[in-house]
Formats: structure tokens, sequence, C-alpha cells
């Protein structure tokens, strides 16, 4: 029997739904999930690295990103 070891990427990082700083896990390359409320949140890097929360549909499964504004 073969393991094979997984290893996930955490950050610290400003989330925007609970505006705590803090831990975000990676579930994928671009997926984190906040650690304090639970938000899953899509990284983007534009100059700057931000984090929006991934918003979905009960009708579609295509993931919607609600834009924040930075305070």
């Amino acid at each position: 029997m073969s393991f094979k070891k997984v290893q996930a990427e955490v950050v610290n990082g400003k989330c925007p739904t609970c505006l705590e700083i803090t831990m975000l896990v990676g579930l994928t390359n671009d997926v984190y999930r906040c650690m304090t409320c639970g938000t899953d949140l899509e990284q983007h890097v534009n100059g700057q690295i931000t984090y929006l929360p991934i918003i979905t549909t009960s009708e579609r499964t295509k993931e919607y990103i609600k834009s924040f504004k930075d305070d």
C-alpha cells in the first residue's frame, strides 16, 4: 500500500467577509478557505494579491465573484 503525501498551502491574509487578518488554507491553486469564518475565497493577483469570496448559485454551478472595496 502506498500513500500520497498531500501538503496544503497556508497563507496569512485579510478575509473580506469577516474582515479579520487570518490564516487562509489552500484548497486548490487559486481557492482558499478562511479559518475564521469558513468562507471560500478566490485568489486574484493583479499587482497585489487579493482574496474575493466565491458565490455559487443553486440554479447553476458556475462560480460568481462578488467585488469588495478595500477600506
